[in-house]
């Protein structure tokens, strides 16, 4: 899986805004906590807000908040609405693509990393990040990545 510096940002971004709860903060406060430059988070903010997953308000008490509560809102949830679908091939959904010949298990593979990375993702909260306490399944991943294997994993 490759994840674009967009979605590593709105991912930054969002996690800062897990920990500030309903108090508001500036695109410019989290761009200073996560290294991101300004102008580049505030069209990441705007398609997260259009998104339902952050809320905004302007003036001197203004900034951005979550829309939900941390635990409700996936790291699948941002990165769809940053980049799209999860998994693409060649801009379509894994079952709308077709293989020949010795090829044809190719589809399946699609569809099988695409459960997985969304095993994973819609399993993650940002309630979780901010915590730094992950679900156990996706902690024993990190301490042993063949771990996967398990069928009690997904």
């Amino acid at each position: 899986m490759r994840l674009s510096a967009r979605v590593d940002y709105a991912l930054r971004a969002a996690a800062e805004l897990a920990v500030a709860g309903s108090h508001p903060v500036t695109a410019v406060q989290l761009a200073e906590a996560q290294q991101i430059p300004p102008k580049f988070l505030e069209n990441i903010l705007g398609q997260l807000r259009r998104s339902g997953l952050v809320r905004s308000q302007r003036g001197p008490e203004g900034g951005y908040w979550l829309a939900k509560s941390a635990d409700q809102i996936s790291l699948a949830d941002i990165i769809r609405a940053i980049d799209g679908p999860l998994l693409g091939v060649r801009g379509e959904r894994p079952e709308h693509v077709g293989y020949a010949g010795p090829a044809r298990s190719l589809q399946e593979v699609w569809i099988a990393l695409r459960a997985s990375e969304r095993g994973i993702l819609e399993r993650v909260s940002l309630a979780h990040i901010a915590s730094g306490e992950l679900p156990e399944p996706v902690r024993k991943l990190t301490e042993d990545p063949a771990a996967w294997e398990s069928p009690s994993f997904i």
